[in-house]
């Protein structure tokens, strides 16, 4: 996992892995016959359902047929809408429950398993996200096709067990989990026939061979993604060649630092016209580039240039290119809407990345040194302002830097207004804008002013209650705010949380926010998916009292570095970490030693 990757850190993992094998097993058992009568009653009931009449009758046919609903229904993809839709009427609620294909679970703890899957019959493509952004769901369904984790305890007894029981399953994505291997990946390659996708993304995987990519059977042309540069061993390279000359879709394509230069020409020769996604982890000493290509044994042919100018994806987040030659490559991808890179860039590359690539939607630029040990590099405010002026398109900026400005700030936000997503991680904290030492409670703020349509934000450097009182009431659509080192008092937990309407996941860290707010605010919490909490002026006492007043809420204390039990300590006691979030399925039973469910 890359140091730095998040400005707010991760607490140490408190997931088991225990539930998902109760699932998968409870629901891959079942016979054929059981599925049979399944679906035959999914079949008779949606043939009873009518048009849903506006009484909220159950089953009221109305002027348009079942048939004219499910056409209606089958546009309707956003979760949000499926879930404003089932609230029309009871007839509604069943031809969505009947028919949805997929669910997005954003807090594994936050559902019961059994109820999510007894509610929709159908899945066939399930998302989980475990931890806190910054800790087991389990289901199976014999008709699940897709599956994504995300922060979740993954083992290969869970990944033999999906490849056995699904045979129609076709993508599976995991991002930042762990507790598997390539003994695990190697069954899911060998019984997965119809795999369209694979995508491994910094997780923790324990490598032990190579040869895993030889289960893929020799029929395997469906791949449309294969996604492994977080993997750290060797890779068979006759083995990959062969699997990628015989996959013609393939469109994403993300390799690990074990392939070496010498052989990316051969394996770019060898990947077909639809490639549209490259990340090459071999990129990772630096080397001259010509105009041809990459390196000076073998310099790759032409072709190659004509690849990056097709290219809409390109992930140099693992690459120690240097500024220079990052310039020649960006200058050929003139298409590109995805860039991750890491800050080795510098201004002038971003400054080429705003001349070239115009259709820019997606820019993340990562800390090659997250600790301070190397010399610094020349990555300002002044690359970012220059993208934002440069790039129309840009939509979403994760940005690792060591200085800003109030005057880059609102320079970006006047540039841009059109942000979705905006994190700046200044690497050191409480920093003040560097030209005039005030805080940043002007530039942040002019972001949430002019970005009417911003969901998620991330803050950093010297921030006062100003802030804070800057997005109360302007920040109408924000749905995630992270914040670090920031605020003076209680005052800016409670802007926050009465101040954003949409507001879904809280993430603070070593801020002054203390009971006071939490307390006022409680009733907005019923509304969030989950706050995060740690060194904070949250007391163990108002912890109880929220637990008291919210029974709808599971209220965590994370407490890794204190002796004994909290119903011996004071209701003054300060918490070292705390998880509130809203629960469908009761208090959790899987938590380790040092989760307390109040």
């Amino acid at each position: 996992m890359r140091p730095g990757s998040s400005p707010l850190g991760h607490p140490p993992l408190h997931q088991r892995p225990l539930r998902y094998l109760i699932f998968f097993s409870l629901f891959s058992s079942l016979s054929p016959l059981s599925l049979s009568l399944s679906l035959s009653s999914v079949g008779g009931e949606l043939e009873a359902l009518g048009g849903g009449g506006g009484n909220g009758g159950d089953g009221v046919r109305g002027s348009v047929p079942r048939r004219g609903w499910e056409y209606v229904f089958s546009f309707v993809t956003e979760d949000v809408d499926r879930n404003s839709i089932s609230l029309v009427c009871r007839a509604w609620h069943r031809l969505d429950r009947l028919s949805r294909a997929s669910i997005f679970v954003g807090n594994c703890y936050a559902v019961d398993p059994r109820r999510a899957i007894e509610r929709f019959p159908g899945l066939r493509w399930v998302s989980l996200k475990g931890k806190p952004h910054f800790a087991d769901f389990n289901l199976g369904c014999p008709l699940l096709e897709g599956l994504r984790m995300k922060r979740m305890v993954v083992t290969d007894e869970c990944l033999e067990l999906i490849a056995r029981s699904f045979r129609n399953f076709r993508a599976l994505d995991l991002n930042t989990c762990e507790g598997f291997s390539t003994a695990g990946l190697a069954a899911i390659a060998a019984n997965c026939r119809h795999l369209r996708e694979l995508n491994l993304q910094e997780n923790n995987v324990e490598d032990w061979s190579g040869h895993w990519l030889s289960h893929f059977p020799e029929s395997s042309t469906s791949l449309v993604s294969l996604s492994i540069a977080c993997l750290e061993g060797p890779v068979n390279l006759s083995v990959l060649e062969r699997l990628l000359s015989r996959n013609p879709n393939l469109q994403t394509l993300r390799l690990n630092q074990a392939v070496p230069l010498e052989r990316l020409a051969s394996i770019l020769h060898l990947a077909p016209d639809s490639l549209t996604s490259v990340q090459a982890g071999s990129w990772w000493t630096p080397m001259p580039i010509s105009s041809r290509g990459i390196g000076t044994g073998s310099p790759l042919p032409h072709r190659h240039t004509l690849h990056l100018r097709r290219l809409t994806s390109l992930n140099l987040s693992y690459a120690t290119l240097q500024s220079a030659d990052l310039i020649k490559l960006v200058s050929h991808s003139t298409h590109l809407q995805q860039l991750w890179v890491m800050d080795l860039i510098e201004d002038d590359g971003l400054e080429a990345v705003a001349s070239s690539c115009k259709q820019l939607e997606d820019l993340r630029v990562f800390p090659s040194d997250p600790y301070g040990q190397a010399p610094p590099v020349a990555l300002t405010e002044r690359g970012l302002v220059a993208v934002s002026a440069g790039c129309p398109r840009l939509q979403s900026v994760l940005y690792f830097c060591r200085q800003m400005t109030n005057a880059a700030l609102a320079a970006i936000a006047c540039n841009r207004p059109n942000l979705v997503r905006f994190r700046l991680c200044i690497m050191e904290p409480r920093v003040p804008d560097y030209v005039t030492l005030q805080p940043l409670d002007a530039g942040f703020g002019a972001v949430v002013a002019a970005c009417h349509g911003l969901r998620r934000l991330s803050v950093s450097g010297l921030l006062t209650d100003k802030f804070f009182e800057a997005i109360d009431g302007a920040a109408q659509q924000l749905e995630m705010l992270s914040v670090a080192f920031a605020g003076e008092s209680d005052a800016g937990l409670h802007h926050v949380l009465s101040g954003c309407p949409r507001l879904r996941k809280l993430e603070i860290r070593d801020c002054p926010f203390g009971d006071k707010a939490l307390l006022d605010n409680a009733a907005k919490l019923e509304t969030m998916r989950s706050l995060w909490m740690s060194s904070c002026s949250v007391t163990l006492g108002a912890c109880r009292a929220l637990a008291r007043k919210m029974p709808q809420l599971s209220v965590e204390v994370i407490e890794e570095t204190r002796p004994g039990s909290p119903d011996s300590w004071p209701d003054d006691t300060i918490v070292e970490k705390l998880y509130i979030y809203r629960t469908l399925a009761g208090p959790r039973r899987d938590a380790p030693d040092f989760v307390w469910i109040l």
